[in-house]
């Protein structure tokens, strides 16, 4: 049986849903279709996805199961897709990602003063898709800030710089010359605890219980708004940091807080000789932070 990617993408909408009606809506096609669709899919498999009654919609052990396999496969068809357009065009070309903070230009000069007929593009990332664009080929290669899901990757290092905390300028701690974890336990951290496990433990040990999860704050410009709003404070790379300085928020420097480590990552499967070459001018030009 050949899987039909149409309906395996139809499929992946109701479960991230876990509605019908919102999936359909998704995707603009009417639910009828899409719950004929379904069906389908689950007569092709043999087996049921969803388990429909009155309390809603609910994945299956099987459909957890497709969900998991599904949405690399996916990902490996829209990578497919736009590498064989891109190899369809006259001039060759090299997308390279980067996180914020990050000054790709020694190394781009680097790569084009070596490749001068390639077009390259960059493309900015953040903490949520920096692995996502190389699974599906918005990137052929990308600067990271670890850690990130290394499987299917190839990963090189490249430097480690020290993380700072980006408080109010009006905050009690401000004036300080640099703080420890111990200072900030009380504070309210505006990411991820796991982002920051030096915060997280000494938090835990002092509070005797885990803080409550915070949004989803995608961009470092909502983290630095809701840092001079006073929400809250951060944890950014001191690079970040200096990027994007602002009068309402100070940056300090935390004792007992570990570096970031900046990486190079492409997929493993590749074995593109621009990216390579990328690699190689990366490797000796991307040794340290740069302002």
């Amino acid at each position: 049986m050949d899987l039909d990617l149409r309906k395996l993408r139809y499929f992946v909408a109701v479960a991230e849903e876990l509605h019908f009606a919102r999936a359909a809506e998704r995707l603009h096609i009417a639910q009828p279709v899409l719950s004929r669709q379904i069906r389908s899919l689950e007569h092709d498999l043999g087996t049921e996805l969803f388990d429909r009654d009155r309390r809603g919609t609910l994945l299956t052990p099987a459909g957890k199961q497709l969900l998991e396999d599904a949405l690399p496969l996916l990902a490996s068809v829209q990578a497919l897709t736009r590498r064989v357009k891109t190899a369809a065009r006259d001039t060759p070309e090299l997308t390279i990602g980067f996180m914020p903070g990050i000054t790709l230009t020694p190394a781009t000069v680097a790569f084009t003063g070596r490749h001068p007929g390639v077009n390259v593009r960059l493309l900015r990332t953040s903490w949520d898709d920096q692995v996502e664009v190389l699974r599906d080929g918005r990137a052929d290669v990308s600067v990271v800030r670890l850690p990130v899901d290394q499987e299917g990757l190839e990963v090189r290092p490249l430097f480690q710089e020290p993380r700072v905390v980006m408080v109010p300028a009006e905050h009690r701690l401000a004036g300080r010359s640099s703080v420890t974890v111990t200072d900030l336990a009380g504070e309210h951290l505006l990411q991820d605890p796991d982002a920051v496990p030096e915060w997280r433990d000494v938090a835990v040990e002092l509070r005797g219980r885990r803080r409550p999860d915070v949004p989803v704050v995608h961009q470092v410009e909502e983290k630095l708004e809701l840092v001079a709003a006073k929400a809250g404070v951060c944890v950014l790379p001191l690079s970040t940091a200096t990027f994007y300085t602002r009068p309402d928020v100070v940056a300090l420097p935390v004792e007992g807080i570990g570096p970031n480590e900046v990486a190079l990552a492409w997929t493993a499967s590749r074995r593109s000789p621009l990216i390579h070459g990328f690699a190689q001018a990366a490797a000796e030009t991307l040794t340290r932070p740069r302002p």
